[in-house]
């Protein structure tokens, strides 16, 4: 029986998601399915909704739930991670302190100044867990969903090389599905590969029946006023090849849209979006808990769209795959740093994850990538060594908090961040610094 372990399993609707993709898959229909999270009320309601699942499949799997890590660990084959690291009102500080100072973001969960704090939460959970891992089930494939992407594979490799481990993420996926869509070609004929960094990769191969498809969207394209108004068009047009993020998270790692009211309204943005997501995160899971109370059906997401469950099933079938998964530039990308993390397609079934190499990508899409990967750098260095001025130099180094603030403004808003973060932070990094310049 295939042991699957959720980490942060009380995000209840992404957990439903998995656990009806796995289900469906009749090998994986007798999975043992066992949940982790640190909230106890949001726990219960994940170990209610996995077993409502698995009944509406009429699936057998055995679901088990703790709030003790290196129990729910134990003889695990795989473990999703999808944990977020001081909840709603930690990612919600990071949003609106900078604000405060004038610095718009609106995910703030991949790079720039949330997702350097974001990963600095998440980094000493990571080793925790890896720690954990090495001890209890060593064999045991680590599928990581949690933001930033990049930068807690990077940290992953640094301090856990021994554990296998990928980063899975479902924008490549979505970006050629609704492509297909705008131009109006059945999404099941095409062909797509995407290279590059995590919510920052580049459609590189895009086809049906071997014909390249990107003409078709450029006439689609054309033209239309309300296109031209995204973000991925802009990007798109300047650059030579759409980008897997969308508009709203894109927009925030460069310097061209949020720095002014001007920009924001001419791309339709909309600064703190993620306050509202994090609002309506919290009533999804209010709605499931009544519904499972009232004895009434969750809705059930249509197909499987998510890459664990694809890749559990094919380590544990055979059955060959192509994702796309977050790895170490091993040699995979020619023009990205090797210790970066790099995002490519993978082939996954008998020979496991094995990751293919891309060549180099068109010069000016590295160049694009390279500040998200000096920020990414920075942020792991500075966990690594307990240094917190690299910490206000991963700022530093972000195109959007370059085209809005000022140094000293950065390391003011550092400091705030960290007052409000505390022991969530590494050790070192806990303590505001000021600027006393130096």
């Amino acid at each position: 029986m295939v042991n699957i372990v959720f980490i942060g399993a009380g995000s209840v609707v992404f957990t439903r998601q998995l656990v009806a993709d796995i289900l469906r898959y009749p090998e994986l229909a007798e999975a043992r399915l066992v949940l982790h999270d640190i909230d106890a009320e949001r726990l219960a309601v994940a170990e209610a909704s996995a077993k409502h699942v698995s009944a509406r499949l009429g699936a057998r799997a055995d679901v088990a739930a703790t709030l003790n890590r290196r129990e729910a660990l134990e003889g695990a084959d795989y473990v999703i991670n999808m944990i977020q690291v001081g909840g709603i009102d930690a990612t919600i500080a990071d949003l609106e302190i900078p604000a405060r100072h004038g610095l718009k973001q609106t995910i703030g969960d991949t790079t720039g100044i949330g997702g350097v704090f974001r990963a600095l939460r998440t980094f000493p959970v990571l080793s925790a867990l890896a720690e954990d891992m090495r001890e209890v089930c060593p064999d045991a494939w680590l599928l990581n969903y949690t933001n930033p992407m990049a930068m807690n594979l990077w940290w992953l490799s640094v301090v856990a090389p021994d554990i296998k481990a990928v980063g899975l993420c479902h924008s490549v996926y979505w970006t050629a599905n609704d492509l297909a869509e705008l131009i109006d070609v059945p999404f099941e004929e095409t062909s797509f590969r995407a290279a590059g960094v995590n919510h920052q990769a580049w459609l590189l191969e895009w086809t049906r029946d071997g014909q390249d498809l990107y003409p078709l969207l450029r006439e689609r394209i054309q033209g239309d006023d309300d296109l031209a108004r995204r973000v991925r068009v802009e990007m798109f047009r300047r650059l030579g090849r759409y980008p897997t993020e969308t508009s709203e998270h894109s927009s925030e790692y460069l310097s061209w849209f949020l720095r002014s009211e001007e920009q924001i309204e001419r791309y339709r943005l909309k600064p703190l979006e993620y306050v509202d997501i994090s609002r309506e995160n919290i009533a999804e899971f209010e709605a499931a808990r009544t519904a499972l109370a009232e004895g009434r059906d969750l809705e059930l997401p249509d197909g499987a769209s998510e890459y664990a469950p694809q890749i559990i099933h094919s380590l544990v079938t055979g059955t060959t795959r192509e994702v796309h998964v977050n790895v170490p530039n091993r040699g995979l990308i020619d023009n990205l740093p090797a210790d970066a993390v790099v995002e490519v397609p993978a082939e996954v079934g008998e020979g496991g994850i094995v990751p293919r190499p891309m060549g180099s990508l068109p010069v000016q899409l590295a160049a694009q990538n390279m500040p998200y990967i000096s920020v990414g750098r920075l942020t792991v260095e500075a966990a690594r060594t307990g240094d917190p001025t690299l910490v206000r130099q991963a700022v530093l180094m972000d195109p959007n908090a370059q085209s809005t603030l000022t140094p000293e403004q950065i390391w003011q808003v550092c400091d705030e961040l960290t007052r409000a973060h505390g022991d969530l932070l590494p050790a070192g990094l806990r303590t505001p610094i000021g600027d006393t310049g130096f």
